[in-house]
């Protein structure tokens, strides 16, 4: 079977109409799955069912890093304009609306080996699930960050931070027990106005929320226990 094919055959088999169908056949697809191709962590949800399906896909066709390159350059696009995710998952969008979307997406793709993302963008678009791309693309990340024994630094804070001090949390967070060694510190700012100031640093299941918009809370809550 070649190689555009098998993308074919994997990411049609995963279009989920629910999230139990989506679980289910996670679960199937992965008993049958080559140990060199199964996502190294598994995710749940129509996302990370997506994303496991591209990853299968895209290791089988030893293909993960352009497929991976393609979804960041996605990413960029989501990021300067937010409100692309509500477009996309309109119900309103007609057969033709969706091609055409298809095809300004592709323009960001890069190399495409076999096709592979551009069938995830169709079998999405069959499935009226195109507004689910930003949140397969995160998931695909988290796969290729565990399959290359990354673990992911999430900085959020009210303005970018310089690379200085993003350097600075990276290397006092890479000496502490939450990394093992051997393991990669992958550095992920983020910005929300919303917490006003400080920081909220999560690694792994851990979170750490240094924010000013934190700190109000829990005044707020103590003077409101205290009247």
């Amino acid at each position: 079977m070649n190689s555009s094919r098998v993308v074919s055959s994997v990411m049609r088999a995963s279009a989920p109409r629910a999230p139990l169908a989506a679980r289910a056949w996670a679960r199937s697809y992965a008993a049958a799955a080559a140990p060199s191709t199964k996502p190294p962590v598994a995710l749940f949800g129509i996302d990370g069912t997506y994303a496991s399906a591209l990853y299968t896909a895209a290791a089988k066709t030893n293909s993960l890093d352009p497929v991976a390159k393609s979804l960041e350059s996605l990413s960029a696009v989501f990021k300067k304009d937010p409100k692309l995710t509500q477009v996309l998952g309109a119900p309103t969008l007609t057969k033709e609306d969706k091609q055409q979307i298809i095809a300004e997406l592709q323009k960001h793709l890069g190399q495409d080996k076999g096709d592979i993302v551009k069938n995830l963008l169709v079998t999405l678009a069959e499935n009226n699930r195109l507004g689910a791309l930003q949140g397969v693309a995160d998931n695909f990340g988290v796969l290729m960050s565990a399959h290359k024994g990354e673990v992911e630094l999430v900085v959020t804070s009210a303005t970018q931070l310089d690379n200085k001090t993003l350097s600075r949390l990276e290397s006092a967070v890479s000496k502490s027990k939450y990394v093992s060694q051997g393991q990669k510190l992958k550095v992920v700012p983020k910005v929300n106005p919303d917490i006003r100031g400080g920081l909220i640093v999560e690694i792994g299941d851990r979170t750490i929320d240094l924010s000013v918009s934190a700190k109000m809370a829990k005044m707020n809550k103590l003077l409101r226990d205290s009247l």
